[in-house]
């Protein structure tokens, strides 16, 4: 964890990467808000959705990345095998994993807060405790890909290194960001229902529209994010073990 702060600390480019494309993401769909809020009487009940929709993916979004990228350096440097002459353990690299993908998220947002505030005069802690746990369970299901992601490209090696930004996206259209997801197909909402960010954002909405917090909503998201934390941490030290025993630590290629 240590090695990959001194890392980015030290690096403009890459300080200015986490925060890029939260801000722009933010700035775009803050004016389509705007735009939105003129025409729909719906959404000028709740003012600024859109941003909070997008603020609360790129959560899940960075969180992913912000493990994957710190382990997939770790690969692209040829350090693996160099990390493990010392006493750390798999686990423990999972914990620092996760450790630098909440500082990369939190410099990544952060920034895009304030702006949303400046810029629309929205203020996404206005939610309160809420917000809290709706950053919780989206970071948490960003680990579970990330987790997914870097087991993968352990194993198949560095020509899978796409998957991060492939299979995050596959849970765009099934999440209801932008939509209530009353609006899929009856099977389709099943699917979108077994992952957290569904009820993440069927709950955000309610906060929104309704000022009340949905338990049911937030009971769920929290369980199937344990579920799936807990499986992908087991997939992960498992192909972790196996690729140790093969070799594949010293041995990285395409």
């Amino acid at each position: 964890m240590l090695r990959h702060w001194f890392l980015m600390r030290g690096s403009i480019p890459r300080l200015l990467e986490l925060t890029y494309w939260p801000i722009m993401q933010m700035v775009t769909w803050g004016f389509i808000t705007q735009f939105l809020a003129s025409e729909s009487s719906l959404i000028a009940q709740a003012a600024g959705i859109f941003i909070a929709a997008v603020l609360l993916w790129d959560v899940m979004f960075r969180g992913n990345l912000g493990l994957c990228l710190s382990f997939m350096e770790e690969m692209w440097a040829r350090n693996l095998g160099h990390l493990f002459v010392s006493p750390l353990r798999p686990l423990e690299l999972v914990a620092a994993l996760m450790a630098m993908s909440v500082i990369r998220t939190l410099i990544g947002i952060l920034p895009a807060t304030a702006l949303a505030y400046l810029f629309y005069a929205y203020n996404i802690y206005d939610m309160g405790l809420p917000l809290l746990a709706f950053f919780i369970n989206m970071l948490a299901m960003g680990w579970v890909i990330g987790l997914l992601v870097s087991a993968l490209v352990l194993r198949l090696g560095l020509g899978a290194e796409s998957l991060p930004w492939i299979l995050i996206f596959a849970f765009w259209p099934i999440s209801g960001i932008y939509y209530p997801m009353d609006v899929l197909p009856g099977w389709l909402q099943a699917i979108g229902y077994s992952f957290p960010p569904a009820h993440v954002f069927e709950g955000m909405r309610q906060v929104l529209f309704e000022g009340t917090v949905h338990w049911g909503h937030l009971a769920a998201a929290v369980g199937l994010n344990g579920l799936y934390l807990g499986l992908a941490t087991l997939f992960f030290l498992h192909v972790f073990r196996v690729a140790r025993v093969r070799g594949l630590l010293l041995n990285i290629g395409e």
